[in-house]
């Protein structure tokens, strides 16, 4: 017996060694290549760049996987806990492996014949996510178990549990709670009901199948099965448990505004942040950006560009309907239409409209849910697009069944609304542009950008002509060119002759005939007249007086990035530029002197918010403020009396200046308070001219005047500032002398001290009128 039971021991012992032995092999198996911690240790994962606006509204958001990083205090308390009872109860007891939950899961599996439960931790579930393959295999579950124990001596337990809930994909492209939570229930993760938490802790198994949005009634079971397990455990009362399985779960998911209200000025973020922070970052660091952009005024900006760039292209013309179609194709017409009257009054939104009968003072439309008419008053712009061509099939707006017909489809705007929403509504005829614009709003004391609009729509081209195209502004550089001749002599009463004037090329062998743009001349002209009315013989001379290495020098000086032509033609614009630039070297006059550099980015934070990136406000010394000031107030004057009338209607002290390149092919209106740049700027993409009179008084003042009266009530009454070194005087307005009892034309001039006239005028005579609504044609540039 001795004998056996000695043998007997020997044989355990054997076993024994055997399985320690087995056990150390199979650990040094499965142990071998292990990963190392760093990729949990830094949790770093894809996260969502967040952009905002002004005042802490979202302007858009970057990502690859929608993800927001939260930690458990920002978060509601139900959801940890739906969690941990849904995938891991005991998960503050085991050491990353709970052998209890895989021998209940194995028996569970076994009498189901299939793979019915798991028996994985959270922290298993962690380490099979961001270390592991998804390869089924026992080394690999071996792996996992060695690597979650270990992970438990590095980690503490809430570490590991806000990388898991920061982590988890939980269907609809979302990653992570506060994700999950925008997108099923609009509000973030520390706002959820204990009915909410345990649904979205229901979505790990399966979340496809249990996506709420495409299986409620699985989602209402899996989220049973969560309560079921948290009152079980004691975690909820019976109470609370009952109430969550009666409250109503209203799926609604939280609106995105990116590429919507400011989609250029989002763009150009996105760019910018590439250039700075590269490609991976943007999309997967997290981070925090904030912006200048103001959306009051970004919304204003971008529905006035829209409005002024249909109302060019209805200028041009009648182009026809956009289609016709049968009335088998209606019911499809009609639900592509508004169904509601949200933003239905926008008068820059176009719409879609299906003509059902037309009569001779007006055409009966529908457009989506909603009744309406075109009237034959609204039809009075349409006109063949050539007025060379025969108006044999032309358009007569006299009667509108010779403009539409049955069945077209046309776009419109509402005009008037009915007393009551099943009414008839009053409708436009519209016609969507293809010319293109751009607007750029900053504040001239910090260079902060509060609107950057690039085109009519970013869904319709990408193309940022605010920033991106470099145009001809035209006229509108020419107060450069002025604030130049300041500096080199001239004063505002300075006398220039307006008369023809011929050059000749003798390289190429051509001559050169510049001309004022309405095609007279006034013979001697004070500089503050040639600038008000834009002479562009007058502005030669001036050029030819101080030298086109001066007018080029100043340019620069200001902030202008371009190359510019060495020849006179310097002086009326022929440089490119883009909008963006232009109003930077604007700002100079308005800051006394000094330009700044605009500015789209504030700020950059990571996503555990630190500072990355503070922009401060770049301040670049150009000209002297009397200078400035004499050109504000002569700008003042272009308002006054000249192309720049339109602006009067916000009875603010306002300076601007309007451009308009050769045949029309741009046009400009740069305009200015002491607290507020803006500039406007309309053309096509191509090179082609817009048509006679789309000039920038015509085209691109009416956008820059629509714009500031939605957002100038928001700034007090403001002139600009007066420097020492001004005196004001005045003047003859047509010798430029002292004015004198006589004088029939005065100006109150600015003139640095020392400068100003000292001999009275004798005589005087002509006018210098407030330009009229007639006249708009006549002054443009």
């Amino acid at each position: 017996m001795k004998k056996f039971l000695k043998i007997f021991g020997i044989f355990v012992l054997i076993c024994f060694l055997a399985g320690v032995g087995g056990a150390v092999w199979l650990y040094n198996w499965a142990a071998k290549d292990l990963p190392g911690f760093k990729n949990i240790t830094d949790y770093n994962p894809p996260l969502v760049t967040t952009v905002y606006a002004k005042d802490n509204q979202v302007l858009g958001y970057f990502y690859k996987e929608k993800r927001f990083l939260v930690t458990l205090d920002q978060m509601s308390e139900w959801v940890p806990k739906a969690f941990l009872a849904s995938e891991d109860a005991s998960f503050y007891e085991h050491e990353g492996v709970d052998l209890t939950a895989i021998v209940r899961a194995f028996k569970a599996n076994l009498v189901a014949g299939r793979t019915k439960q798991g028996g994985s931790t959270i922290t298993q579930q962690i380490i099979k996510r961001l270390l592991l393959s998804s390869e089924k295999s026992y080394q690999r579950k071996l792996k996992e178990a060695i690597l979650a124990f270990r992970l438990e001596k590095y980690l503490t337990k809430e570490e590991i549990l806000t990388i898991y809930l920061n982590h988890i994909f939980l269907g609809a492209h979302s990653y992570g709670v506060e994700a999950a939570s925008r997108t099923y229930f609009a509000r973030h993760a520390t706002d959820l009901t204990l009915a909410q938490s345990a649904m979205l802790a229901g979505l790990p198994q399966a979340p496809s199948r249990y996506n709420p949005y495409q299986n409620f009634e699985l989602a209402k079971q899996r989220q049973r099965y969560v309560l079921e397990q948290m009152h079980n455990l004691g975690w909820i009362t019976t109470d609370q448990y009952r109430e969550a399985l009666d409250e109503e779960v209203v799926l609604e998911s939280m609106s995105d505004p990116s590429w919507g209200t400011g989609a250029y000025y989002l763009e150009e973020v996105r760019r910018w942040l590439i250039d700075n922070f590269g490609e991976e970052a943007t999309y997967n660091g997290g981070l925090t950006v904030t912006t200048p952009c103001d959306i009051k005024h970004q919304d204003s900006a971008e529905k006035a560009v829209r409005r002024g760039l249909i109302d060019s292209a209805k200028r041009r013309g009648w182009t026809g309907p956009i289609g016709t179609y049968t009335p088998a194709d209606v019911p499809g017409i009609l639900e592509q239409g508004p169904q509601d009257t949200e933003n239905i009054m926008d008068k820059s939104r176009l719409m879609k409209a299906w003509v059902s009968a037309v009569y001779p003072d007006k055409a009966v439309v529908r457009f989506g849910k909603f009744h309406g008419v075109i009237p034959l008053k609204a039809m009075w712009w349409v006109r063949h697009p050539d007025p060379k061509k025969s108006h044999e099939d032309a358009p007569d707006p006299t009667d509108a069944r010779k403009v539409l017909k049955k069945g077209d489809v046309v776009w419109v705007t509402v005009s008037e609304a009915p007393e009551a929403e099943e009414g008839t509504w009053v409708l436009d005829l519209e016609r969507e542009p293809k010319v293109e614009g751009a607007m750029v709003s900053m504040k001239p004391d910090t260079g902060e950008v509060l609107a950057l609009v690039g085109g009519y729509g970013f869904e319709k081209s990408q193309f940022n002509r605010a920033t991106q195209a470099r145009r001809q502004p035209g006229s509108a550089f020419k107060p450069i060119v002025y604030s130049a001749a300041i500096d080199s002599g001239f004063t505002a009463a300075s006398i220039v002759l307006d008369a023809p004037i011929v050059y000749a090329n003798d390289a190429e062998g051509k001559l050169w005939r510049p001309q004022n743009f309405e095609g007279t001349f006034d013979g001697p002209t004070l500089l503050r007249t040639a600038l008000v009315k834009s002479k562009n013989l007058c502005t030669i001379r001036v050029a030819q007086k101080i030298g086109i290495r001066a007018i080029i020098d100043r340019a620069k000086a200001m902030g202008l990035e371009t190359e510019f032509p060495y020849d006179l033609s310097v002086s009326l614009g022929s440089a490119s530029v883009s909008l963006l630039n232009l109003c930077q070297a604007y700002s100079t006059f308005p800051r006394g002197g000094s330009y700044i550099r605009p500015r789209t980015v504030l700020s950059v934070k990571s996503a555990w918010g630190d500072d990355l990136y503070t922009s401060e406000p770049e301040m670049v010394d150009a000209i002297s403020p009397q200078t400035a000031y004499i050109m504000a107030s002569l700008m003042k004057q272009v308002v006054q009396y000249g192309t720049g009338w339109r602006a009067r209607v916000l009875k603010r002290p306002l300076a601007g200046k309007t451009g308009t390149s050769n045949n029309e092919q741009d046009a400009w209106y740069m305009g200015y308070s002491p607290y507020l740049l803006t500039g406007v700027y309309v053309g096509f993409d191509e090179l082609t001219p817009m048509g006679k009179w789309e000039t920038g008084s015509r085209a691109a003042s009416p956008i820059w005047v629509d714009y500031r009266k939605k957002v100038e009530e928001d700034y007090p009454y403001q002139d600009f500032t007066q420097p020492p070194g001004i005196v004001m005087v005045r003047v003859d307005g047509t010798t430029g002398k002292l004015a004198s009892p006589s004088s029939t034309t005065e100006f109150f001039l600015p003139f640095k001290e020392g400068t100003e006239p000292t001999e009275m005028a004798s005589s005087s005579g002509g006018e210098d009128a407030p330009v009229s609504d007639d006249d708009l044609f006549k002054q443009t540039f």
